[in-house]
């Protein structure tokens, strides 16, 4: 598609309000590192490749490092706080940058609403043991409402949170990663988890979503391109610097704790536990004494929230973008007169997960094998998708525009590759989808499938926005003048 003049100035968010650490923060609260290290990774060797998880994260770091080459040098081109859907459709055209952005405001609000469901059930078990026992709706409504607040309010009010509590999850975690080195763990230190036979055991396709699910979130540093100090340098820096402080801090950390309960022990001690994710604190308790272990618990719900706040603010800013540019109602794509922030799209945000969380309520359903589990496999299908969208859109968009000063190897060569791999893991979430979500049946078809619908529905708005405004269309995903 060639260039479209960029559009005038309108209402949007509030500019050079965050800088390459704010932004890193907030993309790597939504990965939620310690929810990651706890919950995601235990499993992830249970129904994975045990040890070999290590070395599968290494394997998807490397991969999502080349996938953010193409992905930064189109940052450079296409600054919109639509991101995966401004991306789609400078380089693909309107129609796929409708489908990739309702993909988005479905698997965003999948992720964030699916997380508020284990908060809920990880806060009322953490106040259950305080003498307050509350059902876990209720603490996901009182989430709802904090993130609701600050989803509203300006943006660096979030990230300041964000970045607090981020960095108190990781020196939990590197505590015990340290215990565990100092000491040499179990039976002495091992490279062993990075083998390939280790890698290639068990079920390492599984393994390889895991791995994706605990990443994302990442590729959120596009986002806040509009409110970014000097976008072009600070996005690319966010994005590079988030991968690499992601995948370094959970590879070595699956590392150790395999080392931890010992590489050939490791599957068997995960075997006996009731519930796996009490693993890191089992861990814990052995290595750095049962006080890391109660602020590790605390600091499990904190990531948690963190996760839901920064997936608000995702979902807020691709509802807000797809009013602004007519492709849902334009009374949504407005901001705030004092705060600058996307308010009425973060309160249809806030809306949305309350009843969401209230229907599961009353239905009776589990909150985290039901909402947690379903919603969040969801989000990690529609995330992957958009991804692969992205990767064929930075090549389909430098064909198109050759004067921009990008060579072939960002532009065409690691994309390409990367498009292939992406489309590789779609097939293994989709014919694994069961197994991961614990969805059989109908539900095991029909929850993938929302992705398919939500392309559909885009794809749909794109055509009745050509219809009745042909402008509006082909400036889709159109950065703003400054």
């Amino acid at each position: 598609m060639s260039a479209v003049s960029e559009q005038a100035p309108a209402n949007r968010l509030r500019k050079n309000s965050l800088g390459v650490g704010a932004i890193t923060f907030m993309v790597i609260s939504a990965a939620a590192p310690l929810t990651a290290v706890a919950g995601g990774t235990p499993l992830g060797m249970l129904m994975g490749n045990g040890a070999g998880f290590a070395g599968t994260y290494l394997i998807v770091t490397v991969l999502l490092l080349l996938f953010a080459v193409g992905y930064v040098a189109m940052s450079r081109h296409v600054g919109n706080a639509g991101a995966f859907y401004a991306y789609a459709a400078r380089g693909l055209g309107g129609f796929a940058g409708g489908a990739t952005a309702i993909i988005a405001i479905l698997s965003y609000n999948a992720m964030q609403i699916g997380v508020m469901g284990l908060l809920g059930a990880a806060t009322a078990g953490l106040f259950a043991g305080w003498g307050i026992d509350l059902p876990w709706w209720v603490w996901s409504f009182i989430a709802v409402a904090i993130v609701a607040v600050l989803g509203y309010r300006q943006v660096d009010l979030s990230a300041k949170i964000l970045t607090l509590l981020v960095l108190c999850e990781y020196i939990v975690v590197l505590v015990l990663d340290l215990a565990i080195l100092k000491t040499g763990g179990d039976s002495g230190l091992s490279a062993a988890p990075f083998s390939w036979s280790h890698i290639v055991s068990g079920s390492p396709a599984i393994a390889i979503l895991f791995c994706f699910a605990a990443f994302i979130g990442f590729e959120a540093t596009t986002i806040y391109a509009e409110e970014a100090r000097d976008p072009k340098v600070t996005i690319p820096r966010a994005t590079y610097f988030s991968v690499l402080l992601i995948g370094v801090f959970y590879m070595v950390t699956a590392w150790l704790m395999a080392v931890g309960a010992g590489v050939d022990k490791l599957l068997s001690a995960l075997q006996a536990l009731q519930d796996p994710t009490t693993f890191l604190f089992g861990l814990s308790d052995r290595y750095a004494g049962t006080m890391l272990s109660h602020a590790m618990g605390i600091l499990f719900v904190s990531s948690l929230f963190a996760g839901v706040l920064a997936f608000h603010n995702a979902v807020a800013r691709y509802i807000y973008v797809s009013g602004r540019e007519k492709l849902l109602p334009e009374a949504i794509g407005v901001t705030h007169s004092v705060h600058q922030s996307p308010h009425a799209a973060s309160v249809i945000q806030s809306v949305l997960a309350a009843l969401v969380i209230g229907l599961f309520a009353i239905l009776g359903l589990d909150p985290v094998l039901a909402l947690f589990s379903w919603l969040t496999n969801v989000a990690t299908l529609g995330v992957i998708v958009m991804m692969a969208v992205a990767s064929l859109a930075v090549v389909m968009y430098f064909r198109a525009n050759p004067s921009a000063q990008e060579n072939a190897l960002k532009t065409t060569i690691l994309p390409g590759l990367t498009f292939i791999a992406f489309v590789i893991i779609i097939y293994l979430i989709v014919i694994n989808f069961g197994s991961l979500s614990g969805a059989g049946g109908f539900l095991g078809v029909f929850l993938p499938g929302l992705v398919l619908i939500a392309a559909v529905v885009g794809l749909l708005l794109a055509g009745a926005l050509k219809s009745r405004d042909p402008v509006a269309f082909e400036n889709l995903g159109v950065p703003l003048k400054d």
